[in-house]
């Protein structure tokens, strides 16, 4: 039986187009150490094309944050939806990431008769909806959703960094670089890092061996 949260996507293409609105669905913060899942649904306007969409990963910064605002601007409609570090560590990321989604979906001012999700598995939602593998790069909408997605995230990022300057946030993302694993082992984790993910675990591992040794010691 499929999990209520999702369901396997179809490794081939859907034979069907839905009458009516479609909407595009991607995520960002799957891999980070820290922070919120973030998903994306957009409703792009036929008759208000936004030139240069791609995936959100090949653009730079600041195209991301020039289309981030053409978006919001043009598209019929779109919705931000995530799930918190909480509900990451008590049901995994592929089940965050894909209520994170449902919520995306769900906050649409308009309601779609078709979603597009980029990737290989769907969350469970009212309305017919097909996996794309490699999405982002292939559909507008996706494109579209990931560009949100992932300014979403960056800004979270950027204001958790003004928090917690040592862990260096604005610069890695969340991403366990170097510079992060190191931050984590000579400070231990923040709130907003992700338990569940062993690189988080070892630095908890860590700081209560170094506790129990300073009481030992004391």
């Amino acid at each position: 039986m499929p999990s209520k949260a999702f369901l396997r996507a179809e490794q081939v293409p859907l034979d069907w187009a839905a009458p009516g609105l479609t909407a595009g669905v991607d995520e960002a913060g799957r891999g980070p150490l820290a922070g919120p899942v973030v998903a994306a649904a957009v409703i792009l306007d036929p008759r208000q094309g936004i030139a240069g969409l791609a995936d959100s990963k090949k653009l730079t910064a600041r195209r991301r944050e020039q289309l981030f605002d053409q978006i919001q601007d043009k598209a019929l409609c779109c919705a931000i939806g995530q799930a918190s570090v909480e509900e990451i560590d008590r049901l995994n990321i592929l089940q965050a990431t894909l209520l994170a989604m449902q919520r995306a979906v769900a906050g649409l001012r308009l309601v779609p008769a078709r979603v597009l999700v980029d990737g290989n598995r769907l969350p469970r939602l009212p309305m017919l909806a097909e996996a794309i593998v490699g999405g982002d790069a292939k559909v507008p909408a996706i494109s579209a959703a990931s560009i949100l997605a992932k300014v979403h995230r960056d800004r979270w990022c950027e204001q958790i960094d003004a928090e917690y300057p040592q862990y260096g946030f604005a610069a890695h993302k969340g991403y366990g670089t170097a510079a992060h694993l190191a931050a984590l082992r000579q400070h231990g984790p923040t709130p907003w890092h992700r338990r569940s993910f062993a690189p988080v675990a070892q630095a908890l591992r860590q700081a209560g061996q170094e506790a129990a040794g300073a009481m030992q010691a004391a």
